[in-house]
């Protein structure tokens, strides 16, 4: 069976031969000359031949090193000259990108972003699509995905990179203020109609942020529940009910009375926008260009 060699005490064994001593090698691949030692060591061991003499004064090749290394050294600098023609390509900005929205704000939100994004970068390849709120709800095939909370980040085996924290109001409209009125506290929500979201908050209770800076939880009473902030917008409007609704996107509606916004003594937790990706220490550049374009545009809306 033949024997499977280790890039690794290959390359430094063929670093070896080119700087003519373990010394040259060690300062050439920045490790200790013990290190170097160590790898052809191995190598020969593995390989049952040597191919190294070495004396106090010398370091030669022997005949089995001399067909390794004319053999290796190719191999070798072609891996290297692919991964920088892999690293220039990346920089670059080509390729396939795959990313996932949430249904709740996504489209509303981010559609401008990655329009522009595209138009920036005709070599990429952008693929779209809304998932529900929430990082479980992520495809496995995805090169990153956005997704949206109240409160922290919710528990994930992936990297959460926070983008944006966007302030939210209690709205209500005309007609609803006319028939049941404006609460006076937090808590009385839940005796009043409202209109609740499966995606960043799940149905479960309303968050806001008391007086100290601390999170709080305040059950109400769910009339109408929705995946979609923007659907959660136009029942507002149509009286169905008290809404939490990020504030630039029902700003319009406020400054033109449609909506009135809901003064109380805590304020609705924002809603919190994170990038999930699987690796940081392997995030491509072209991720990176993405998110870094959304995080100024968000901030420019915020």
């Amino acid at each position: 069976m033949a024997k499977q060699l280790d890039l690794n005490t290959v390359r430094v064994f063929v670093a070896v031969v080119d700087k003519g001593s373990f010394a040259g090698a060690a300062r050439a691949l920045s490790m200790p000359t013990s290190n170097v030692s160590r790898y052809v060591a191995q190598l020969e061991a593995n390989l049952g031949v040597r191919l190294l003499e070495r004396s106090s004064r010398r370091t030669s090749v022997t005949e089995a090193g001399r067909v390794l290394h004319q053999r290796a050294k190719p191999l070798l600098d072609a891996l290297e000259q692919t991964g920088s023609e892999l690293t220039q390509q990346q920089g670059a900005l080509r390729g396939a990108l795959k990313v996932s929205l949430p249904t709740e704000l996504g489209p509303q939100l981010l559609a401008p972003a990655l329009a522009e994004f595209a138009g920036l970068h005709p070599g990429i390849q952008l693929e779209c699509d809304t998932v529900p709120a929430g990082v479980e709800t992520v495809p496995d095939d995805v090169d990153v995905a956005i997704v949206v909370s109240r409160g922290p980040a919710e528990d994930s085996m992936r990297v959460m990179r926070p983008l944006a924290s966007l302030p939210s109001v209690v709205v209500a409209s005309p007609k609803l203020v006319e028939q049941v009125g404006l609460p006076k506290r937090t808590s009385d929500l839940g005796k009043l109609p409202c209109i609740t979201t499966a995606g960043a908050l799940k149905g479960r209770p309303w968050q806001f942020i008391d007086d100290q800076g601390e999170l709080r939880h305040v059950r109400v009473s769910s009339r109408y529940r929705v995946n979609s902030g923007k659907l959660a917008q136009v029942r507002a409007l149509q009286g169905l009910g008290f809404a939490i609704l990020v504030e630039f996107a029902c700003r319009a509606d406020l400054d033109q009375g449609h909506l009135h916004r809901v003064p109380l003594d805590w304020q609705p937790a924002p809603l919190k926008l994170w990038a999930a990706y699987r690796s940081r220490q392997y995030l491509s550049a072209r991720v990176r260009a993405l998110l870094d374009l959304i995080q100024r545009r968000i901030e420019n809306l915020a």
